[in-house]
């Protein structure tokens, strides 16, 4: 199956350089890219992605906003994979509740941003990089002053959350806790019904808040 990406970037040399490098991925195909929010999203509009690889910082709508529309915008809407220089938490942070699914930095290598596309688009996020954990504990600094309660878990689901929080994936959870992956699956998507999350990072929030993660 092709995954079906649209670029946004503001940047000529740095968007014209992520369509090549993507396009020459396995399985991956650049169907359209925009240097600016309002643009992207009207391309997600017309061309229907499956995945966005989504700069923060852009004229016409930035990222943050982009993304929210994006994710409002359709029943079945694309993932997002963020650019990021992570010099702005509040920035980062932004983008986390308007539902990004993934986080990349600018300087990373292609192949990092192939396997995050891959990720995202079955709905499994890796977040064990130490800068998203850090952006996001940096980010909910001062936004709660107790700790959150979650809705009622079952034990399995709380073990679940806590691994999510841990950044791995359904295939590593379904092998540490010794059950199926579409078990795993079933766990998460109770996660979501329960917590409000639509989105596995925003589940790395809500476990941060609850103190399941550090």
């Amino acid at each position: 199956m092709t995954i079906r990406v649209v670029v946004a970037d503001d940047h000529d040399l740095l968007r014209e350089g992520l369509v090549a490098a993507l396009d020459r991925a396995a399985g991956i195909e650049t169907v359209g890219a925009a240097s600016s929010g309002d643009a992207c999203v009207d391309l997600v509009e017309r061309l229907r992605p499956d995945v966005v690889v989504m700069d923060l910082r852009m004229p016409g709508g930035d990222g943050i906003a982009a993304t929210r529309r994006i994710m409002a915008g359709a029943a079945d809407p694309p993932a997002v994979v963020v650019l990021t220089t992570f010099d702005d938490d509040e920035l980062v942070f932004g983008s986390l509740r308007a539902g990004a699914s993934a986080f990349i930095l600018k300087s990373a290598d292609t192949a990092e941003l192939v396997r995050a596309i891959r990720a995202v688009h079955v709905g499994d996020v890796v977040l064990a990089p130490a800068v998203t954990r850090r952006v996001v504990r940096s980010a909910l600094e001062g936004v709660t002053a107790t700790r959150a309660e979650l809705p009622a878990l079952t034990e399995r689901e709380h073990d679940v959350l806590v691994l999510i929080a841990a950044g791995l994936s359904n295939e590593r959870i379904s092998a540490r806790l010794h059950i199926s992956v579409p078990t795993v699956k079933t766990h998460v998507r109770s996660l979501f019904h329960k917590t409000g999350a639509t989105t596995r990072v925003q589940l790395v929030i809500e476990a941060f808040r609850a103190g399941l993660a550090r």
